[in-house]
Parts: C-alpha cells; structure tokens; sequence
C-alpha cells in the first residue's frame, strides 16, 4: 500500500543496500569516482593493452587488469580491491574511454574482414564439395552409359544385321561428340562386314553403284540400282545376239590399237545432233577413249575422244535416256542410251553415270560433276 505518510524502515533499508547506496557513499569518502568489477573492466578496456588483447594468459583477471593498467600508467590513480578496481581521478578513465573509441572500428574491420574470410571459405568449401559431387556424377553417368553400350553391342558380331536394328541409348550431353564419332565407327564397321561378304568379282559393280547413288543424290527414281550391270552390253551374246560378235573383233582391234585395258560402258544410242536430228549410233567408254561407232557398218569408228577431256555429265531427273558429255574443247556428246532387247525397261543413265564417276574417282582422282535438271535436258 502506498501512501506518502507512510515509512516502512524495513524496506527502505533493503533498497539502500540493493542500490549499494551505502557503498557508493563509503568509495566516494574514500576519495574514488569510479569502482568496477575485474572481469567487467577488462572485457571493456582489454583491446587497449598488447598484453590482452585478444586474450590474456595471465594467472587471473586482476593480473589482466594490473597490465592495463601498468602499461597506461594509473598505478598512483587507483586501487585493487578483492573483486573490484577502484579509479580516483575521471581522467584516467576518460583516457581509457579516447584509446577503446579510437580503435573500436579498427577492431570492427578487423572482425569483418576475418568473418569475410571465413564466409568466403565457407563458400569456396561448399562449391568444391558442389564441383566434386557434380564430377563424380558425370563419371558416373558417362561410365553407366559405357556400360549401356556395351550391353547393347556385346552380341552385334553374332547379330544377322550385325546390330544394325539396336537402339543406341541417349548419351550425356558431355559425351554427344563422342556419340556421333562411335555411331560413325559402327555404321563403318557395319558397312566393312557387309562389304566383306560381296564377292570380288562384284567390287567393281557395287563401287559403279555407290558412285552412281553419290552422284544423283537421290533425284532420279530409277537408274538400275536393283539389277547387275553387265557394262559391256554390245558385247553381250543375250542382249545383242546378232552383232555381238561383230562389235568383240572391232574391240579386239581397238584394244591392240589404243592399248585400253578395261570397258566402262558400250551400248546402243541415239545421237542427238545440233539440228535436232537423231541417229543409230554405238557407244564405247573405256578407261582412254569415248568412241563413237557406226552399227551399220560394221561398228565403224566416226569419232574417237580422250577420256580425260571429259569434265562431266548432264542427265533428267525423269526416265529418260537422255544424257550430255561435257568436254573441256566444248565438243559435248548429246546422246540418248537404248534399252536392250532382252530388258526393255532397263535404266542404263545410272550406269553410265556411275562408271564414269567411279573411274574417275579411283583411277583419275579427279571429280566429275554430274548436274542434274528437272524433266528435260537444257
């Protein structure tokens, strides 16, 4: 109950001594402004001596306050008590107040720059340990993928179509290079076997054909990839029967004359002259000389020209027979390929194109152009 005529002795005396007021009243008789207890004062004041500051190594926190205390010389200003430092003069503590204010952002930056560092180490830890689990798991994915590859092409040797048919997995992003480069190798290494299986005798064929694929890039529908090419078809007994023989004794004769040694391409055609007008002709390629021969007479040699002055063909893409030498004097051949007798639906422009191009290829090393237009010949 409070009331301001109301004095309880008892209470008043607890206050006085919670307050230290009696305390306070005996150290300032005793002539000191000031009194703290060790430990306090030197959490405050310990970044002012060497002797210290961070930590002190010293018996006890008097000890730790006696250095600072030497070192600012305030021995003759105060007094040690059992627990508490006592101060005489505010001077001595205004000085210590200056030096804490004058390098308490000193120490500010210092701290900041040590938990900078620390953070900065935490975060190069981190992103090591960040780098190391995702290089560990790359390996992981490229060597898993390894695996998946050689459990899908363990057998392929065994296979039928040499594995042709797998699936290849989906590679990791790092190893899509190496993915292209490994199907490359097993399409080449299919090819190889496939290949290893054609008869010898049939090389020359299958290189006339891949030539002839390579060069009409698909445009022409059918150029006779899908039946054998004998090549030397006015030679042949079942397609031209009753000049078969007459066209062998004129080869012979070439044969020991211009000393060719292998038959590209013979056949019957049309030449096309510059009037527009057309005639029986004869055609022989061979690795020297492109004749151009008289059926009637006896396979009669109207015009003999180098094959190496050839510098490409023109051909439709239609069903037409239709095909263009081109040479380097400008003296082009016009001429259009006949069918057989036996087949008269064959393609024999695909042929033509690739012996030339293969032979060419192989024998010259030079590359024939072969140019292709729409359904007609310009």
């Amino acid at each position: 109950m409070k009331s301001p005529v109301l004095f309880d002795d008892a209470r008043c005396q607890h206050q006085v001594a919670y307050l230290g007021l009696l305390e306070n009243v005996m150290v300032r008789r005793a002539g000191f402004a000031y009194r703290q207890h060790y430990a306090r004062f030197l959490q405050r004041y310990k970044m002012t001596c060497e002797y210290t500051w961070p930590n002190h190594l010293m018996a006890s926190d008097r000890e730790a306050v006696e250095a600072i205390v030497t070192q600012h010389g305030f021995q003759d200003d105060v007094a040690y008590g059992h627990t508490k430092l006592f101060v005489r003069t505010p001077r001595s503590l205004y000085t210590l107040e200056q030096e804490r204010a004058a390098l308490i952002p000193i120490l500010v930056l210092f701290l900041q720059k040590v938990w900078r560092g620390a953070l900065a180490r935490m975060r190069c830890r981190r992103m090591r340990a960040i780098y190391a689990i995702m290089g560990c798991y790359k390996r992981y994915k490229v060597k898993a993928h390894f695996w998946e590859v050689e459990r899908r092409f363990a057998n392929v040797r065994t296979m039928a179509d040499y594995g042709k048919t797998v699936e290849w997995p989906t590679p990791p992003a790092a190893l899509s290079q190496f993915h292209n480069n490994t199907v490359m190798l097993h399409r080449r290494w299919w090819a190889r076997q496939i290949v290893k299986n054609i008869p010898p005798s049939d090389m020359l064929e299958v290189r006339a054909k891949v030539a002839a694929l390579t060069a009409l890039s698909g445009e022409r529908k059918d150029w006779g990839f899908s039946r054998p090419w004998e090549r030397d078809y006015l030679a042949n007994v079942r397609d031209c029967p009753q000049t078969s023989s007459g066209f062998i004794r004129v080869s012979k004769e070439l044969r020991n004359k211009d000393e060719y040694s292998q038959v590209l391409f013979s056949g019957f055609c049309r030449k096309v002259n510059r009037f527009n007008k057309s005639t029986d002709r004869s055609l022989l390629v061979t690795d020297k000389y492109v004749y151009k021969l008289e059926p009637k007479k006896q396979y009669k040699v109207l015009k003999r020209l180098p094959l190496d002055t050839f510098t490409g063909v023109s051909v439709t893409s239609g069903v037409d027979q239709m095909v263009a030498l081109h040479t380097s004097s400008q003296d082009d051949v016009l001429l259009c390929l006949q069918r057989g007798q036996l087949c008269p639906n064959q393609d024999r422009v695909g042929e033509l194109v690739g012996s030339l191009v293969d032979h060419f290829t192989r024998s010259v090393q030079t590359t024939t152009r072969c140019f292709l237009t729409g359904s007609k010949l310009c």
